[in-house]
């Protein structure tokens, strides 16, 4: 059993964390916060917080930090969250991406803040079963997020029918596939689906370091761990790494109000770089 987390052990927790991944823990958040500690130092044998803040500085591998990070990182979500965003999607932005010729038949799509995976593929399989995609489009989502704990589930694509039970049975027996044996209960999203994602660890905080500018970039419901500052830091990256008319999907609880920003307002929590 821990002791209690001091107020100076949060204040340099909590520092260390807004600096890092810009997640904003206010006073209300130390309890959490120490829960989610102490699991960790459970695990690997530290004696105390100050102990754990130590070894995290002075590790240089960085791997530590990560491992922090994974622990402090809230991650819910499900297929097809927030519905009447792939509506539009499937309605709005499709059909004009697909009419650009200039754009070569390629679609890019950042999906930041990608949790264990249910959005990136519940964006593959909308414009998949959009009934003006030709075989030879070359289409391409980039799934990042802060932890690597959930990239590992996202990656692996298996999920408990659980999960599922709200997705259509033509889409489910179309795109998954049944576990049998010892994977009975649970389904594995199909290679068509997986073969047009890249998973990988980004933080928001760090430049954006892909050369192709993105066609649509969904964040939705990460900004609202971040203050105002890291706002407007992170909606200016995403405005300078899409293409022109690209399209900002954001949560329906998060708002660009009070954020400098050259986006023009689309619909609710939709944006454009026009």
């Amino acid at each position: 059993m821990f002791d209690d987390l001091t107020d100076n052990e949060f204040e340099l927790f909590s520092k260390l964390i807004y600096t890092k991944a810009g997640i904003n823990l206010h006073t209300g958040k130390k309890e959490l916060l120490r829960a989610r500690l102490a699991k960790r130092l459970r695990s690997s044998n530290f004696h105390n917080f100050q102990e754990y803040y130590d070894y995290v500085l002075q590790d240089k591998s960085g791997e530590e930090l990560v491992r922090l990070l994974d622990s402090v990182s809230t991650n819910l979500t499900s297929f097809f969250r927030e519905s009447k965003h792939f509506q539009f999607l499937a309605d709005e932005v499709l059909p004009g991406l697909l009419a650009d010729k200039k754009r070569g038949g390629k679609i890019r799509i950042w999906s930041a803040g990608c949790s264990s995976g249910e959005e990136p593929y519940s964006l593959i399989i909308t414009i998949l079963e959009h009934k003006a995609i030709t075989p030879t489009l070359n289409l391409k989502i980039l799934a990042t997020d802060i932890s690597t704990r959930v990239l590992a589930t996202a990656e692996q694509g298996i999920y408990p029918e659980e999960r599922c039970k709200d997705i259509n049975i033509n889409i489910l027996k179309k795109f998954f596939q049944k576990g049998q044996g010892r994977w009975q209960g649970y389904v594995q999203v199909k290679p068509v689906v997986k073969n047009c994602i890249q998973f990988m660890r980004h933080n928001l905080m760090e430049p954006y370091p892909w050369k192709e500018p993105m066609d649509i970039i969904f964040c939705r419901n990460v900004m609202i761990y971040f203050d105002k500052n890291t706002q407007d830091r992170v909606v200016n990256s995403f405005y300078s790494a899409l293409g022109e008319g690209g399209y900002l999907f954001i949560g329906h609880s998060e708002s660009l109000t009070g954020i400098k920003h050259a986006f023009k307002y689309a619909r609710p929590t939709v944006y454009q770089k026009k």
